[in-house]
């Protein structure tokens, strides 16, 4: 299992062709209480970077991208019923959606853990 980090805040971790997305503990941070979330629909596709969802919390909205391109095959309904997870475990149950690869060659722009460190630390 690989984890890896977006510019925009989003981590995946990769198991075979599919990913697990979600927001980053920085990124829960800066938005603080989440109080909704808008999932994309399963079986949408999404080129890299576009639009996937939205984020909302009582300080401001967010928008959540697509990490990679591909396939939405999984959101997180659990998340949806209580956004707060995206706080309280946003690197575990506050996950958004899975994503079936279509370019896994995408994987490599985008950070591991201590490059992200080191870019969070700096936004």
């Amino acid at each position: 299992m690989t984890v890896k980090y977006t510019e925009d805040h989003e981590w995946l971790k990769t198991e075979g062709d599919i990913a697990t997305v979600g927001i980053t503990v920085h990124a829960q941070d800066a938005l603080g209480d989440v109080v909704f979330v808008e999932l994309p629909e399963v079986g949408a596709t999404f080129a890299q970077k576009d639009t996937a969802g939205v984020v909302e919390s009582v300080k401001a909205a967010a928008d959540v991208y697509m990490p990679v391109s591909g396939e939405v095959v999984e959101v997180n309904e659990a998340l949806r019923d209580d956004p707060s997870l995206a706080n309280s475990d946003p690197l575990g149950a506050g996950w958004f959606f899975k994503v079936k690869l279509s370019d896994a060659s995408q994987l490599d722009a985008l950070m591991d853990e201590t490059s992200y460190t080191a870019f969070s630390e700096n936004a």
